[in-house]
């Protein structure tokens, strides 16, 4: 993933290439970023998006504030059948060449929208979780195309029975782009200016999973434990409070990510779950190195002792010394954030653009046949 990204100009599509987008999330999270970027890229090559959203989520607001076209409504349950006919008379009278869901509840949506509908329209959906495939419908033959987010991603869907044929991998895209400002969070929380700050991102943030992170934080000598402060990126935003005798505060979802990444030293990755994890490579451009298990996606990113440490799932004291060792030592930590942006190059918007892009007219050209 080293290659150099070449012109947009020299990509162009067709102009009546017309994508319908289909993502029910609330939050802004991992995927809308990349849906934001997608819808971006194509219009930029000269295609049509059309992005079908919830009213009022930060994903449509920045779609808006992009001039992007968007279609809002609400997609309160997987069997709402006031979204599906709302689908189903906006691909009537729009007709896309091709729909694209990004999400779960998406992804039920768009499937019932399309049933019996005469004319195929394929139907693409991306896949972000490592976790086998369940439901003949869900991920039966009307799905022509599934957009895998990393290998791990591709492995777990063929493991589940899906032809490596209808998996494209495109891996997410970063921005190089760098916030005028880091977030102050010593400021805003109140901590000492030569707190270290370790924020943590990935499934163990949710409120369910708070236990398994305090049992990894009570592996962190006490020492430097009083070093360091844990900001936690996700979950429910609860504010001050402690982790396994380690001070934290819980953020919740935030909605400008490199401005919240840009102000940590470190950042924590101990879930394994995650298809890719982009906030990790967002980190790297930032030069915030990453201590993180190697499951799921997270070891096709980070090159262990290059740009990041890497542990076995599960093995909460290494892990735990992996973080002590870079709260103490400066330098090691500063080299292992300084190879970040160089890493996280290969993972630029271009390249994930173009991977979609290149199922796209697969996808199209089938459809004609």
């Amino acid at each position: 993933m080293t290659s150099p990204s070449t012109p947009a100009s020299a990509r162009r599509v067709p102009k009546h290439l017309r994508v319908l987008h289909v993502d029910a999330a609330r939050h802004w999270r991992g995927g809308e970023r990349q849906l934001l970027l997608l819808a971006a890229g194509l219009r930029e090559r000269g295609a049509e998006p059309l992005v079908a959203a919830r009213p009022g989520t930060p994903l449509l607001q920045r779609l808006k504030a992009e001039g992007i076209a968007t279609a809002a409504f609400a997609m309160r349950s997987d069997i709402d059948l006031l979204a599906v006919r709302r689908l189903r008379r906006l691909i009537a009278t729009w007709r896309p060449d091709l729909v694209h869901a990004h999400d779960r509840r998406g992804h039920a949506l768009a499937l019932a929208a399309l049933v019996g509908r005469r004319g195929a329209v394929p139907l693409m959906v991306t896949c972000r979780l490592v976790a086998r495939p369940r439901g003949l419908i869900r991920f039966g033959p009307r799905v022509a195309r599934f957009i895998a987010i990393s290998a791990a991603v591709r492995d777990a869907l063929i493991g589940g029975g899906i032809a490596a044929d209808r998996i494209t991998v495109a891996y997410p895209g970063v921005s190089a782009a760098r916030p005028e400002s880091p977030r102050d969070w010593r400021r805003e929380c109140g901590w000492a200016p030569g707190t270290l700050l370790a924020g943590v991102v990935g499934p163990l943030t949710n409120d369910h999973a708070s236990a398994r992170l305090a049992t990894l934080m009570a592996c962190i000598p006490r020492d430097i434990a009083e070093r360091m402060a844990l900001v936690i990126l996700g979950g429910h935003a609860s504010g001050h409070g402690g982790i396994g005798g380690v001070r934290a505060f819980r953020a919740g979802f935030v909605h400008d990510v490199p401005h919240a990444l840009a102000g940590l030293d470190l950042l924590l990755h101990p879930g394994g779950a995650e298809g890719l994890g982009t906030a990790v490579i967002e980190a790297m451009a930032l030069g915030v190195p990453t201590v993180a298990v190697a499951a799921g996606g997270l070891g096709e990113i980070i090159e262990d002792g290059r740009n990041g440490l890497l542990f076995a799932p599960d093995d909460d004291p290494s892990f735990a010394a992996g973080v002590s060792r870079l709260v103490a030592d400066e330098p090691r930590r500063l080299a292992l954030g300084a190879a970040g942006p160089e890493r996280a190059r290969s993972f630029g918007p271009d390249r994930m653009v173009e991977s979609v892009l290149t199922a796209y007219r697969d996808l199209v050209e089938r459809s004609k046949v």
